[in-house]
Order: C-alpha cells, then sequence, then structure tokens
C-alpha cells in the first residue's frame, strides 16, 4: 500500500489521507481564530522538519509548506508579521531566544546559518538584538569570513541599527581583522558619531595591515577631534613607529604618554622600550626601562630583546644577571632572546652557559627555545650539539625541524639535511615554504641536481611555486648546480619579484661568467621599479671582472656610488681590484686601493698579491705582501703567492 509522510509527521496509507486534510484544515482554522496560543517557530527552527507553527497546549504542529494544506493557508500566512501569533511578552521572550540561537550558531562558527536566521527576521520587519549581531560580526572575525562580514553589514544597515556606536565599532573591527581597510575607513567616515573605541578600532586596522604612517596620521587626527586617547590607543600607535623606524613620531608619543599619566602603566612603559630600541635609540629605551616603577617579565624581555637586536649581547647577558638578583622568573621568550644575542656572536661558552640554566628552569623541552637552542650551536658550528638538543625534544614542530635541517645546510652537510628530512616526512610534518628554502640550499651546497628537482617536484605540489622567498632558493640552486638556463626558466615564471630573487638570478650568471647577461638583467631590474642592493651589486661586478668587462665594472661601481646612493663595502673594493688585476692593470689596482675612503683589509691586498702573481709583477706583489703581514703575519697562502712569484722572476 502507497504511505505518505508529511514534515515532521509519520507516514500514513492512502485512505488516511482525507482524515489527515480535515484535520489539517481544522488545525489551520484554529490557529487563525486563536494565533496566540501558537508558537511561532518561523525565524528559529533550524530545519525543516520542524513545524513553523506549534500549539502551546496540545503541540501540535502546522507547516506553511505542509502538503495537505488548504490552498488558501499561504495567502493568509504571507498577511500576518513575524511573531504576530505571540503576545507582547510572549514575543519578547522569543526574540530573545532567537538572538540567543543567532549567537550559539555563530560562536560555533555557523554564520550562514546565523544569517539565515536574522534575514528571516529582516524580512518580516522583526528588529533583533543588537548582541546577536556583535556576535554574529565576532564569528566572522575569528574565522576571518569577510564576505558573510558584507552580509552582516547589510543586514544592519536594513534594519535601521547603523546608528549604534558599538555596533559600528565592532564592524570597523571585523574588516580591519578581516583585512580590508578600505570597507573598515567607509564604516568610519559613514557614522554620525565617533568615540575613542571608533578611533582605536580604525587605527589598529590601518596598523594590522602593514600602513603604519597612516596609523600614526590618524592618531594626530583623533586628537584634533578632540577625543582623548586612552592607553591601549597609545601602544597601537607605538608599535606602529616601532615597526617603521619613526623615531621622531614616537617620542612625541612619549611626551603626551607623560601627559596623559600613562607613563607608570607597565605594558605601555615596554612598549616604548620596544619603540625606541627598534627605533635605533638604546640609551632612551634603558632610561625608559630603569625609571619603570613597576617591571613584569615582558618588560626585562623587551629591554634585553633590544639589546640583543643591536648586537649588545654583554648588556643583554647583564641585564639577565640581574633580572635574576631582582627575583624576576625568565620565560621561554627571555632564553629565547639571550641566544639570539649569543648566536649573533658566535659565543659558543655564553650559549652552553644559557643551556645550563635553561635546563634549571625546566625549558629544556620547550620546542621554542630548542629551536632556538639549535640554531645557536648550528651557528657556532658544534653541529652535534645542535642534534642532540633536537633529539632530546619529543614533541617537535615544524619550526624545530627547519632549524636542524638549515643547520646542517649552513654547515655545507647536505646529505644529513635531506637525512632529516626524509625523517621528517616519515614523522608526516607537513614542510612549509621556509623547509623547501632550506633542502634547496643544502642541494645547492653538494650540487646534488637531482634531488633539487625532486624536491622542485614537490614545491609544485604543495602551491610554493608562486612563493618568491622559495622561487629565489630555486634560481640559486640551479644556477649552484650549473643549469643557468633552468634557473632562469624559474626566475621568469615568478610574478612579483623582488631584490633576492633579482640578485640570486645575478649571482647565478655571475658564476657562469655571463657578464653581459648580468648587466642586461641590472638594468631590467632598474627598470621594473627593483632598487638593487650592495649584494646585487657585488654580484654584478663579480659578473664583469670573470668576463673582462673592466669598463662596464667601472661604470657599475661609480653609479652604485653616486647615482644609487649604496655605501660600497670592503668587499666592493676588493671585485674592482680583481677586475683591473685580471686585466692587468696592475698599477691602476694599487692606486686604486692606496685612495680607498676606508682601510683595506688583507683580502683586498691578497687580491693584488694574487693579480701581481699572475701577472709576473714582482715589485707590486712584493709590496701587497707587505701590507698582507701588517694585518696577517701568519697568513700561509701569502707566504705561498709571494715565494712562486720571485721563483717565476729567477727563472725567467
Amino acid at each position: 500500500m502507497v504511505k505518505y509522510q508529511e514534515q515532521g509527521q509519520t507516514s500514513f496509507s492512502t485512505p488516511e489521507i482525507s482524515v489527515r486534510v480535515v484535520k489539517t484544515e481544522q488545525l489551520w482554522q484554529d490557529f487563525f481564530s486563536n494565533p496566540s496560543q501558537w508558537w511561532d517557530n518561523r525565524f528559529i527552527k533550524k530545519s525543516p522538519k520542524y513545524p513553523d507553527f506549534k500549539h502551546k497546549s496540545t503541540h501540535e504542529g502546522l507547516w506553511i509548506e505542509g502538503w495537505l494544506n488548504p490552498n488558501w493557508v499561504k495567502a493568509k500566512v504571507s498577511t500576518m508579521a513575524l511573531g504576530q501569533s505571540q503576545s507582547g511578552t510572549g514575543l519578547r521572550s522569543r526574540v530573545s531566544n532567537f538572538g540567543n540561537n543567532v549567537s550559539k550558531a555563530s560562536e560555533e562558527g555557523q554564520l550562514k546559518e546565523a544569517l539565515d536566521m536574522l534575514e528571516l527576521m529582516v524580512q518580516h520587519n522583526t528588529q533583533a538584538p543588537i548582541k546577536a549581531y556583535v556576535a554574529l560580526l565576532k564569528g566572522c572575525i575569528r574565522r576571518k569570513a569577510l564576505a558573510e562580514g558584507r552580509r552582516a553589514h547589510a543586514l544592519i544597515v536594513q534594519s535601521g541599527l547603523f546608528s549604534d556606536i558599538f555596533l559600528a565599532n565592532t564592524l570597523i573591527e571585523m574588516y580591519g581583522k578581516c583585512s580590508s581597510v578600505f570597507d573598515a575607513h567607509k564604516v568610519f567616515n559613514a557614522m554620525p558619531e565617533h568615540n575613542v573605541f571608533s578611533w582605536t578600532a580604525i587605527i589598529l586596522a590601518y596598523a594590522n595591515h602593514g600602513q603604519c604612517q597612516e596609523a600614526i596620521s590618524l592618531f594626530g587626527q583623533m586628537q584634533q577631534a578632540g577625543i582623548a586617547p586612552d592607553k591601549v590607543v597609545f601602544v597601537i600607535v607605538l608599535k606602529a613607529c616601532a615597526r617603521i623606524a619613526a623615531l621622531e613620531q614616537g617620542k612625541e608619543l612619549h611626551s603626551q604618554i607623560i601627559k596623559y599619566g600613562y607613563v607608570s602603566d607597565v605594558i605601555v612603559g615596554s612598549v616604548l622600550v620596544d619603540m625606541y630600541a627598534k627605533c635605533g635609540d638604546i640609551e632612551h629605551a634603558h632610561q625608559v626601562f630603569n625609571n619603570m616603577r613597576e617591571r613584569n617579565v615582558v618588560s626585562w624581555n623587551t629591554m634585553i630583546a633590544g639589546y640583543a637586536e643591536r648586537g649588545l649581547w654583554k648588556e643583554a647577558l647583564a641585564l639577565y644577571g640581574r633580572m635574576g638578583k631582582e627575583g624576576v622568573q625568565p620565560n621561554n621568550v627571555t632564553f629565547v632572546a639571550l641566544l639570539k644575542a649569543c648566536t649573533s656572536i658566535a659565543s659558543l661558552e655564553q650559549g652552553k652557559q644559557l643551556h645550563s640554566h635553561i635546563i634549571k628552569s625546566g625549558f629544556e623541552s620547550d620546542v621554542i627555545v630548542g629551536s632556538a637552542l639549535v640554531n645557536m650551536y648550528a651557528k657556532c658550528k658544534c653541529i652535534d650539539h645542535a642534534r642532540q638538543v633536537f633529539n632530546n625534544i619529543h614533541e617537535r614542530d615544524v619550526v624545530l625541524w627547519n632549524a636542524m635541517i638549515a643547520g646542517y645546510a649552513e654547515q655545507g652537510l647536505g646529505k644529513e639535511a635531506l637525512a632529516l628530512y626524509e625523517q621528517m616526512k616519515q614523522e608526516d610534518i607537513q614542510p612549509t615554504n621556509v623547509t623547501y628554502v632550506v633542502l634547496l640550499k643544502a642541494c645547492a651546497s653538494i650540487a646534488a641536481l637531482e634531488q633539487g628537482k625532486q624536491f622542485h617536484s614537490y614545491i609544485i605540489k604543495s602551491g610554493f611555486e608562486s612563493d618568491v622567498i622559495v622561487g629565489s632558493a630555486l634560481v640559486d640552486m640551479y644556477a649552484k648546480c650549473g643549469c643557468i638556463e633552468n634557473a632562469s626558466q624559474v626566475f621568469n615564471n615568478i610574478h612579483k619579484r623582488d631584490v633576492v630573487s633579482w640578485t640570486a638570478m645575478i649571482a647565478g650568471y655571475a658564476q657562469e661568467g655571463l657578464g653581459k647577461e648580468a648587466l642586461t638583467l641590472l638594468k631590467q631590474m632598474q627598470r621594473e621599479g627593483t632598487k638593487p642592493n650592495e649584494v646585487t651589486y657585488l654580484n654584478v661586478l663579480s659578473a664583469c671582472s670573470h668576463s673582462g668587462l673592466v669598463d662596464e665594472g667601472c661604470q657599475v661601481f661609480n653609479s652604485m656610488c653616486k647615482d644609487q646612493g649604496v655605501t660600497p663595502t670592503v668587499d666592493h673594493y676588493a671585485c674592482i681590484v680583481d677586475l683591473l688585476g685580471r686585466a692587468g692593470r696592475l698599477a691602476d689596482a694599487e692606486d686604486f686601493i692606496n685612495k680607498m675612503p676606508i682601510q683595506p683589509d688583507a683580502v683586498v691586498w691578497m687580491t693584488l698579491l694574487g693579480a701581481a702573481r699572475n701577472h709576473g709583477h714582482v715589485e707590486i706583489g712584493r709590496r701587497a705582501f707587505d701590507h698582507v703581514m701588517e694585518l696577517e703575519p701568519e697568513n700561509a697562502v701569502a707566504y705561498l703567492l709571494i715565494k712562486h712569484l720571485c721563483s717565476s722572476q729567477e727563472e725567467g
């Protein structure tokens, strides 16, 4: 027998249909004659199986789309406002319940369901609670759901709630944290009035998006509008100043912080220390730190990191000692900053002492500290110690794996780096772009072309091919493996090339002695708006030297100094000496050295000595040798070169 099923009801047979039709019509008649006895579930139901209307006493249900309904039901229901079947108190209760449902759905990430409920209310001219919209916008922030946030914005406008300043501020926050600063500013400009939270939200949107100067300018506009800043906005703008090293503007902020009475606040004080340190004014940073009435571990870490980043490792370590005397317990951030200080100067003994403190403090198994320890030992060329630290950490993340692989790669232990990558795969750790960069360096260090090509295929599958850092590493790997055509092909496929990728390709040409190609690429680089740095020029000069392009190399050097504003290092001067020396212009090379504005080191004089040896110029060779002996009296290579030079002269 054929059976039918109404939404939310049990199935029934054909003979029962007429009975059910009559019953359904009676229920609809009861509903329209006495609607206050029925719950209106249309805007809170989670599924079609739930009834649109439910009797408060009998709990019988009615569905607007029910196929047993009389023809007149839909038309009559459409004339009712949403919630019309409720009493005033009942409706308020149901709307409140609805707001809770929207909030719950938003918290659980069910943004589409929350939006659908709100849209249904708007369609039926029923006002949703403001808290429901706030919860939805917060859900959009957590999920970085810009499209859903824009839908919520449209509903807020349709509901006439945009004038609520709290809701508008939350909209600015949502757009800012979803990386749409343009929309955030549109909301800000459309607001009839602003409070300190409105200004804070828009300033934070710009600061988080890297538009720090705009954030600082908005802070000035905020003050012109007569809004007194609070400590939150001071912290945001100080961080913006630190990010772009805007020292003068940071000093102005410091004055205002004193004026508004926030200078004694430990959070503001710590950020002030950070701002001065990152702007290179370590003296003011230390002064602010010493004047702080209250210091927490963040304050100490900030000052230690400031010293470490400026290469003042002695001061950083001394401050750590003072920290202990004042009874402040270090945390993992403290040790990471200190290890960076040791790494920057390759101070193995200090690093080992820190390692001992780390063990005593219970941070040896901390993966962040472990990564810094691995990096420190690797940079100090103690790769066995680095591996021991790595092995002792049981819960290893991809950053730690990258640090250990990089340690092997930097020490030229390419095979060990590749073996560790295989172990990484076995432990189901997903590689990042950094992983591939260090692996490609490992391949380049041992000219492992086939392995490099294999990684290239992995990179394509992983979607990192368009990553400019990975692309630059690929160019470098192919070039160092002697595959300049592959390097050029990868380079041409990088859509957004930066100075690193341009320099990597130029370095590849330099290695192959393709001076003209290097010069052509330098001109193209400049035409496309990328400014060469000192490393770029060093590779161009090297390419000219290996190709015998003396005049072109000298022109590049002069342009670098006079037109491009790049200050030459001793390495650039050594390149010019090599360029002139290879061309046999030894007198010019010696004269160039004597006119250098900086003190030539042993490498410069050794370059001239090597050229003199190659061209048999004893007098210049002897003068170069004498200078080398003044700087490096135990330089065995210099003795060997002068011996060969004098021997060849005697034989001649």
